[in-house]
C-alpha cells in the first residue's frame, strides 16, 4: 500500500494567483512558508523555513482566491505532485514539486497571535483524473453551496 499525504500549517508568502484552464476549470496557486525550531548539540537555537508551492482546483480554488491573502495562516491537506518540463532557454529538464490541496482550513488572520480554527470555512475535495493532461485535479465531494453567512469573519 502506498500513501502520498501532506499536512502543513503555515502562512501565505504571497497573494493567491487565480486563473482558469482552457476548459474553464478554476485553479489557484500560492506559496506557504512553514518554520521549524530546534536546539543543536551545543544548545543553540536553530531555525529553518521551508516554502511550499500549493495548487487548488475548482471550488477550493475559488475559495482560496477569494479569502486568502499574504500573511494569512492556513492549514492545507493534500498530496505531493511533481511536474517536469524542458526549459526552452537552457534545454535542461526542470522539475517543480507542489502540494495539490484537497482540504483547507483558514486559521488566524495575519495579525492574530492565537489562531482560531474555523471548520465552517473548510472545503473538502477528493482527487480524480484531471481534464488537462498529466495534472491530477480534485473534484468536490458534493456541490454544496458555501454561503457567505457560513464564513466566520
Amino acid at each position: 500500500m502506498d500513501l502520498n499525504k501532506v499536512m502543513i500549517i503555515g502562512r501565505l508568502t504571497r497573494d493567491p494567483e487565480a486563473r482558469t484552464t482552457p476548459q474553464g476549470t478554476p485553479i489557484t496557486s500560492f506559496s506557504v512558508a512553514t518554520g521549524r525550531v530546534w536546539k543543536d548539540q551545543q544548545g543553540t537555537q536553530q531555525e529553518k523555513t521551508e516554502f511550499h508551492n500549493i495548487v487548488a482546483w475548482r471550488r477550493l480554488a475559488e475559495i482560496a482566491a477569494q479569502y486568502l491573502t499574504k500573511g494569512r495562516q492556513v492549514y492545507i491537506e493534500g498530496y505531493l505532485q511533481t511536474q517536469s518540463w524542458d526549459d526552452k532557454t537552457s534545454g535542461q529538464k526542470r522539475y517543480r514539486t507542489e502540494v495539490v490541496a484537497e482540504n483547507m482550513i483558514m486559521l488566524g488572520s495575519k495579525g492574530e497571535s492565537a489562531p482560531r480554527i474555523s471548520p465552517a470555512a473548510s472545503a473538502t475535495f477528493t482527487p480524480t483524473t484531471a481534464q488537462a493532461p498529466d495534472i491530477a485535479a480534485p473534484v468536490p465531494v458534493s456541490d454544496e453551496e458555501i454561503r457567505i453567512e457560513d464564513i466566520p469573519f
